[in-house]
């Protein structure tokens, strides 16, 4: 069995190969069993069902796939739009783009239409996380085909995953880690660096577009890993030899990815409509110490009452892993290292320090225990300034934590396969250790709903009667986060050939925030403000001449020319009263015209 991370594929029988085949297929099957279980609730009806705790979320991704896909088979930039947020456009590359998803599956967005293509999607990273995992542990770190099922399917359904199944398709791609760790180590192969170097750029490249903050995390951690591992003194002589290899290797992929990246990359920092930061708040966002003991809401242990609320929302459990695991894990190591050859020491000691540094760095700015916040210096506070890293949310960084649990397990479950306890007492207390640990954190589906349907005036083509190609239509309330149907209705219609109309504010990240930070949608504006009062709190707001005189500037900023009121709109975070939306914008712009199934108001253009 490998000791040393030098991922080198070892020969295998004829008969090996037909078990590991035969494994292969039950942990892909099992994979794909459980991702359907965790998204069931949306394959019941894709076009109606959406996720309860992030329907925003899930319209902007299905948005970005409709985009995405319509401006690379029209020949538009697909990293930068003047389709949401007129005039000023929104900047793709310093948001979540994932370009290659959307070209990819472009013939499935234009068949099947964004909802079902972004279901399958998810359900296929998640499925296919876990088999990634399998596949690196079982070809390259242990040889029971157990010990790498259970590493794997842990990993791909671990907390952090599952709450981020809720909707976020750049982090349940996660299947990129495995690979992008099989090619690193690949680099030290002598004689192919040139060729590993150039395949590693390459998936560098797709991972950026995918899940840019997720590559970020794994490069942070394999550079601690590779360091630690280089600097025991059982790895020294290894390190120093393939070093001059592993270089060459590195400095290809370096070339490789700057080359596919150079645009993107400098439309990320450089480009219009950029900013620097994130729109997030770094304490907020960061994890609660006992948050790695607690259990998550979407698993066994949450359906029973076990679930708390220490993360900053039900998407960010990215530890919740349970004493009963947190012990396990521990146990593992120490067992691991007790039996260890040096090669393997060196090994653990390398996964070891990555866990503690990515748990203690997930801990933010300001630690918090139990809810309560402590001002202690942190070790986050000190690199939370630095570029990059200040657009990164630190209680993602506790992500990096599942995986080394997950190679820690494996390791153990190989160990004792290959050598089992003498007494029946000791493999009976791993057994049952390994049940407590890992049943309560067997996922449970997703909250599902039904959301309101893309009106007949979208459906049926109606709108084009009212707008001029590539016009500007809004709907009302005007699109943000919390009112994500403007982006919805534009999916539909990219997605269904119908044409393009752009929309005044949306759901992105762009500039405007405090001290030059990011912001979440536009700068609002009166007419956004006013609608939006009336749609949260069902209370139509005095009109005056001086509103009607601002409503009317704000319209010609955005080159409005219809606006658009649905009989059913959705509200992300709280219910829309639709009637006070219609009396404080026909109170602005007069009496509606009734169209299919919305009301309209035309804005004379000049």
């Amino acid at each position: 069995m490998p000791t040393s991370p030098s991922l080198a594929p070892s020969p295998a029988s004829p008969a090996r190969v037909v078990r590991d085949r035969r494994a292969d297929l039950i942990v892909a099957l099992a994979a794909l069993a459980l991702a359907g279980w965790v998204t069931s609730g949306l394959w019941r009806d894709p076009n109606v069902r959406t996720i309860t705790v992030n329907s925003s979320d899930q319209a902007l991704f299905e948005w970005l796939l409709a985009f995405g896909g319509h401006a690379l088979t029209h020949g538009e930039n697909p990293l930068f739009t003047h389709l949401i947020n007129v005039p000023d456009g929104v900047n793709l590359a310093v948001n979540t783009s994932i370009t290659v998803y959307a070209a990819v599956f472009a013939p499935l967005t234009y068949l099947i239409g964004p909802p079902a293509t972004f279901l399958v999607i998810l359900t296929l990273n998640l499925a296919a996380t876990a088999l990634a995992w399998y596949l690196l542990l079982s070809r390259h770190l242990v040889r029971s085909p157990l010990a790498a099922a259970l590493g794997g399917l842990f990993i791909g359904f671990s907390p952090g995953m599952v709450s981020h199944a809720n909707a976020h398709l750049n982090w349940t791609a996660g299947w990129l880690v495995p690979l992008l760790i099989w090619r690193l180590f690949a680099l030290r192969s002598p004689g192919r660096w040139l060729r590993n170097g150039a395949i590693l750029g390459v998936l560098v490249a797709v991972a950026f577009s995918i899940a840019a903050e997720g590559l970020f995390f794994t490069a942070l951690a394999l550079g601690v890993f590779v360091a630690v591992w280089a600097l025991h003194p059982a790895s020294r002589a290894e390190a120093r030899a393939v070093l001059p290899t592993f270089l060459r290797g590195l400095a290809v992929t370096a070339v490789v990815t700057g080359a596919l990246l150079a645009y993107p990359l400098w439309l990320h920092f450089a480009g219009p409509q950029r900013f620097h930061g994130t729109g997030f708040d770094a304490v907020i966002h960061s994890e609660d110490v006992v948050a790695y003991g607690a259990y998550p809401r979407r698993s066994l242990a949450g359906e029973v009452g076990l679930g708390t609320r220490l993360a900053p929302n039900p998407t960010e459990e990215n530890s919740f892993f349970g004493v009963p695991l947190l012990l396990l894990t521990v146990a593992c190591f120490v067992a691991l290292r007790r039996r260890a050859d040096p090669a393997r020491r060196a090994t653990l000691w390398a996964l070891g320090v990555v866990a503690v540094v990515f748990t203690v760095l997930s801990f933010g700015p300001e630690a918090k225990v139990d809810g309560r916040r402590f001002d202690l210096p942190m070790p986050f506070d000190l690199l939370g300034h630095l570029p990059v890293v200040n657009a990164a949310l630190p209680a993602r960084l506790a992500l990096v934590v599942a995986p080394v649990i997950g190679v820690l397990l494996a390791y153990a479950v190989d160990a004792l396969r290959a050598h089992p306890p003498r007494h029946r007492w000791a493999r009976r207390a791993w057994l049952l250790g390994f049940a407590v640990a890992l049943v309560p954190l067997l996922p449970t589906p997703l909250l599902t709903i039904e959301r309101e349907p893309v009106p007949r005036f979208i459906t049926a083509g109606t709108w084009r009667e009212y707008v001029s190609p590539r016009g500007v239509l809004t709907p009302v309330p005007l699109t943000l986060d919390v009112y994500p149907d403007g982006q919805r209705w534009q999916a539909y219609a990219l997605a269904h050939r119908q044409g393009e109309f752009a929309i005044p504010s949306g759901f992105f990240l762009g500039p405007g925030g405090p001290d030059g930070r990011g912001r979440i949608g536009p700068v609002p504006r009166p007419f956004a403000a006013l609608v939006d009062q009336a749609a949260r709190y069902g209370q139509v707001p005095i009109v005056t001449e001086g509103s009607v005189r601002e409503v009317r500037a704000d319209l010609r900023h955005w080159r409005v020319e219809a606006v658009v009121l649905a009989d059913q709109v959705h509200g992300a975070k709280w219910p829309v009263d639709e009637e006070a939306v219609r009396r404080t914008v026909t109170a602005l712009l007069g009496e509606p015209e009734r169209v299919d199934d919305v009301w309209v108001w035309r804005v004379p253009q000049g």
